[in-house]
């Protein structure tokens, strides 16, 4: 065991501590942290939220180039930068006193998140551990699933002791000062061989990537991402809006972290071997049924704990095929810049996901925001449902 902590397995943990740190202080924070910004500057909901939009648009445009580089430069060299990125972005935030600043800022930070999340991370492995690094991916989403259990009460404990503006300087700090460093300094910079033919072995059957499945690959990433973009910065604020007290909605939040886990670890034990498209299409299908109880039976705090564990289940699933769906179909090779490509529309569509709920939350009803999201969810669904593996 020790061996192996020293050699390239040690990527899975140091990853997994990082994703939790850089998930929590990056994006979860933002449900709790920006209304309160909003409320201290005088701007509207909308306003705060587009700016996490411009960030992720931000990063969908740099995603393919951020991919290309671990591809030819390892994900050591290029998350520990953006690492102290995502520090910058988030020092500054408490100073901000104008939009277009604002706007700036979030710049920064979503070109941060493309290089510190999941994606960069699977590039990563998958680089270390070529086409084997299906189960180092489904470990990492393992350990990552408990970001939002630790944020969402460690910023609401952090509240308590300090304000909005206190709880971002610590954030930078820990992005600064203990997820660049692991990054730079613990991710191996191994690089996987290709293996050896062997005469009589079975290759596996990979697509180009391109064309119509790459199309449906993209657009069901990114139509689901428009869901998980949209409920996990409005959906605390919708449980209030609806009768549920915020320390009851925040300990619901809770529950999204070990969802995701407990089904990462049903994948793991039951589901390794099963076609990755497979995990794509059942955990859209599980998100669609959390929206159905919504629909039929309301929201109230038991409805909104039964959707909180569905939808993170759902979300932890689809990490995995995020990771491992496009290793399946279209191979190692050029992996980071493929999943930077995949990550393109995602991050946009994504971009689009909080300003549109609050534009219909605000013009509409937070009902009419929860229809819409299922909408993308069936898109989502129908696109896994259209494609087919390599034979």
């Amino acid at each position: 065991m020790l061996a192996k902590m020293r050699g390239p397995h040690r990527a899975v943990p140091v990853f997994g501590i990082t994703m939790i740190l850089t998930w929590g202080t990056l994006w979860y924070s933002a449900a709790l942290l920006l209304p309160l910004l909003a409320a201290s500057r005088g701007w509207s909901i909308t306003l705060v939220m587009s700016g996490i939009s411009a960030g992720l648009l931000a990063g969908g445009l740099a995603s393919p180039r951020i991919g290309k580089a671990i591809d030819k430069y390892g994900g050591h060299y290029v998350m520990a930068a953006g690492s102290l990125l995502g520090a910058l972005g988030l020092v500054a935030l408490p100073f901000v006193t104008h939009p277009v600043i604002y706007y700036a800022i979030w710049a920064v930070l979503g070109i941060a998140m493309a290089a510190n999340l999941y994606d960069p991370a699977f590039a990563t492995l998958t680089r270390i551990f070529g086409a084997d690094a299906r189960k180092q991916i489904t470990l990492l989403t393992l350990m990552g699933g408990f970001a939002s259990t630790v944020s969402w009460p460690a910023t609401h404990l952090l509240l308590g002791i300090t304000d909005w503006r206190g709880t971002y300087f610590i954030y930078a700090a820990v992005m600064a000062l203990l997820v660049a460093p692991l990054h730079a300094f613990a991710v191996p910079r191994t690089k996987a061989k290709a293996p050896s033919p062997v005469e009589g072995a079975k290759v596996p059957a990979v697509l180009a990537a391109k064309g119509l499945v790459f199309v449906l690959v993209a657009c069901a990433f990114a139509t689901f991402m428009f869901a998980q973009s949209g409920m996990l910065t409005h959906m605390l604020l919708i449980y209030e809006r609806m009768g549920v007290d915020r320390a009851t909605a925040v300990a619901i939040g809770a529950l999204f972290g070990p969802a995701q886990v407990a089904a990462r670890i049903c994948e793991l034990a039951v589901a390794r071997h099963t076609y990755p498209l497979n995990v794509a299409r059942f955990a859209a299908g599980l998100l669609i049924s959390a929206f159905a109880i919504f629909a039929i039976f309301g929201i109230s705090a038991v409805t909104a704990a039964v959707f909180v564990l569905l939808f993170g289940a759902a979300n932890g699933l689809m990490t995995i095929a995020r990771g491992t769906l496009p290793l399946a179909l279209f191979g190692p090779n050029g992996y980071g810049h493929l999943v930077g490509r995949l990550a393109a529309p995602a991050l946009a569509v994504q971009a689009a996901a909080p300003i549109a709920m609050a534009l219909v939350i605000e013009r509409v009803s937070d009902p009419a925001a929860l229809a819409l999201t299922a909408g993308f969810i069936v898109v989502a669904f129908v696109c896994f449902l259209c494609i087919r593996r390599p034979s």
